[in-house]
């Protein structure tokens, strides 16, 4: 029985457009022969938004996140990028993990560099614009300066940058702030909320935090055992951390708990 109030609007209702840069289609994938962890899961990212994917424990986020990727191929069902639909999907997206994972003897610009090298791009010719980059990340003093020389929060900004300089559009975060303390993540929305109109990307996020994913969405889908829920964040950008307090976002945050408690 749904006990929630219903005060999210849909994509229907807000009028939203049907285009879509990513779209999954009837998506269904099984580890070997166990239970299939989605079954015709479809679901649609527009072009410039930050979508937030939330959900239990087990209940396929970072699963969603290698299919999408390429690193798992779905058992039926069809997934588009950009209006492609490519059997492989491996470079064609910037993915950032949980942990930075920078390489330890590599100064920050030697870091932010690891894809162009990679990508076999004159990456010397791109140090002017990524000394840009590292300005608007608020690293310039620590350009030169190693990982463990970096504090938490700095290290997942390196690690931003230099899933940006992917040079994809697409940008999959799998909970990148996840294991930050709690001051050093409020810091680290307020200066992705900064930064958002500067990125110009679409992002698909997964988030155990709900007021991360409200605060930085324009849509929420929620990931159930057998359900996929849409839910409209309605908050005008741009946004201040500071909306947490307030009493709309409060609500929304105890709805999206609730819709949560009733989908297990």
């Amino acid at each position: 029985m749904n006990t929630c109030s219903g005060i999210w609007f849909t994509k229907e209702e807000i009028g939203l457009s049907n285009s879509s840069f990513v779209s999954i289609e009837k998506l269904t994938y099984a580890f070997e022969s166990n239970r299939p962890i989605f079954q015709n899961l479809t679901m649609d990212v527009k072009a410039g938004e930050f979508v937030s994917v939330i959900g239990a424990s087990g209940s396929g986020k970072s699963t969603l996140f290698k299919l999408i990727t390429g690193l798992l191929e779905p058992d039926q069902g069809e997934i588009w990028i950009n209006g492609e639909n490519v059997g492989n999907r491996l470079g064609k997206v910037g993915y950032m993990p949980q942990k930075d994972l920078l390489l330890p003897w590599r100064t920050v610009l030697d870091n932010v560099l690891l894809p162009l090298e990679v990508s076999k791009e004159n990456s010397q010719r791109r140090i002017p614009e990524i000394r840009e980059w590292l300005n608007r990340f608020g690293l310039t003093e620590w350009e030169t300066a190693y990982p463990d020389e970096l504090s938490g929060g700095m290290r997942q900004r390196v690690a931003f940058l230099r899933t940006i300089m992917t040079g994809r559009d697409l940008l999959l975060l799998d909970e990148p702030f996840g294991a930050l303390d709690s001051l050093t993540k409020r810091n680290m929305h307020s200066w992705l909320l900064g930064l958002w109109g500067e990125l110009q990307k679409t992002v698909v996020f997964i988030t155990h935090d709900l007021e991360e994913a409200i605060l930085l969405s324009d849509r929420i889908y929620l990931l159930g055992r057998e359900t996929l829920q849409e839910i409209n964040v309605k908050l005008p950008r741009p946004r201040s951390s500071e909306l947490i307090y307030q009493s709309e976002f409060i609500t929304m945050r105890k709805e999206l708990e609730c819709m949560i408690h009733d989908d297990r």
